[in-house]
């Protein structure tokens, strides 16, 4: 059985089994060794705006690659931003395989407009969260996702459908080159 070593660039287990999942399901015949490693985003602990958001992921993974050795690096980073229509969260995920990088994004969860206040105020969306919704650490489980879409769907499913659609270029390299 091949052995597929995969870094994600954080410890958060949301991450972790995120990564771990979709490499899974890639890679069923495959022993995926998935672990989260403490890599710099370079960006704030709340990134807001597209541009931050993106360059956070990038930043973890070109941090993996620069300092371990594996076969795909990821980097899932969480963000916000006050769109025409209004404020909504999402993520960029980044896939490397050490040659070549892959971008995803995942879905807009609209916000109501006091939150995105509280994160332009300087705090983080799963404090704000936690203070709402009388949670704790809610960012290691469902998210504002969960919470909001009352638990149908959760911070971890976003970064997992994100995940496997940023796939696709490794899965069909002779049609990106």
């Amino acid at each position: 059985m091949a052995v597929i070593k995969v870094l994600v660039g954080s410890k958060n287990p949301v991450k972790i089994n995120a990564a771990r999942q979709i490499f899974t399901q890639y890679y069923p015949d495959s022993d995926i060794q998935c672990e989260g490693l403490d890599a710099p985003s370079g960006v704030a602990n709340q990134p807001l705006g597209e541009a931050d958001t993106l360059l956070g992921a990038q930043n973890r993974v070109r941090y993996l690659v620069d300092q371990h050795t594996a076969d795909y690096y990821c980097a899932m980073e969480g963000g916000a931003h006050q769109f025409a229509y209004g404020p909504a969260t999402f993520a960029f995920v980044v896939i490397s395989n050490g040659q070549h990088e892959s971008i995803g994004r995942s879905a807009n969860l609209p916000l109501p407009q006091r939150i995105y206040d509280a994160l332009l105020a300087g705090e983080e969306l799963g404090h704000v969260m936690d203070r709402l919704f009388n949670t704790d650490n809610i960012k290691q489980k469902g998210g504002a996702i969960g919470l909001l879409t009352n638990h149908l769907a959760t911070r971890e499913s976003a970064y997992t459908q994100a995940l496997l659609l940023a796939m696709a270029p490794f899965n069909h390299p002779e049609l990106y080159a």
